[in-house]
């Protein structure tokens, strides 16, 4: 079993955006796949898991944008995850032209026991015997700290939708990065020109729910908060633009 995965793809126009690259939230589905392709070839993905009442948990994930690719550019896309703590493991992203990096990131995991309750140490009978984790960080820039409260007042809402849900009966990891985008006008967007994104997945939220949505600057970009109505906290975000704004 190989601790890195490698996979060749074109940006299609499916996954760009108005500007004919790669999309943001596109980029999150496709760490997405990622993992999950590579967790099948190393035994323990979401079906396997399932069997032994154990499921994968999204804590956070970062990715920065150095160049995004353009529609029909070839790239490689490549993961591994590091090796595992105690009850949690980080698993890195690097999307490459040649020699050129153009996206780093990471996703923070865990694993739920859903027969017994609590979670599941990530370096238990997870991974082959005797594989050798790739200790490379792609990303090696810890992840944010968001220390300042939100403003009361909620600037936006959104409604969980049905295709926001995934298998596990709950919002998608990578729809998180859509509604945020889903904020914002295609000008503003364009003018941000997001450098980094960054996703804390606090709780999980299902179809129906309305979000609330509140912003303020902060000295490392724009934070967001997604609450439920009832003030419990689903997702913090740090979205940051070219100019650090």
């Amino acid at each position: 079993m190989t601790a890195v995965y490698d996979m060749e793809t074109t940006v299609v126009l499916s996954r760009c955006d108005n500007g004919l690259r790669l999309g943001i939230p596109q980029t999150f589905q496709l760490c997405m796949d990622l993992a999950g392709a590579h967790a099948e070839e190393l035994g323990n993905g979401v079906p396997a898991m399932l069997d032994r009442g154990l499921f994968w948990v999204a804590v956070k994930t970062r990715l920065r944008f150095f160049r995004r690719p353009g529609l029909l550019e070839r790239v490689v896309a490549r993961t591994w995850p590091e090796p595992p703590g105690r009850m949690r493991q980080d698993r890195d992203y690097l999307v490459t032209a040649g020699e050129e990096v153009l996206i780093a990131g990471k996703t923070e995991w865990t694993i739920l026991d859903t027969k017994k309750g609590g979670l599941y140490p990530p370096g238990e009978d997870i991974y082959p015997a005797g594989m050798e984790f790739c200790r490379e960080k792609a990303l090696p820039e810890p992840f944010h700290r968001f220390l300042t409260p939100f403003p009361e007042k909620p600037f936006a809402r959104y409604t969980v939708r049905s295709t926001d849900i995934d298998a596990g009966g709950h919002m998608n990891n990578a729809q998180y990065a859509r509604m945020v985008a889903d904020l914002f006008s295609v000008e503003e967007w364009t003018a941000l020109d997001p450098a980094a994104l960054e996703l804390h997945y606090r709780a999980p939220c299902y179809e129906g729910d309305t979000l609330l949505l509140r912003r303020h600057e902060s000295g490392d970009g724009l934070e967001l908060q997604a609450a439920l109505e009832d003030g419990k906290v689903i997702l913090l975000a740090l979205l940051t633009g070219r100019s650090g704004g």
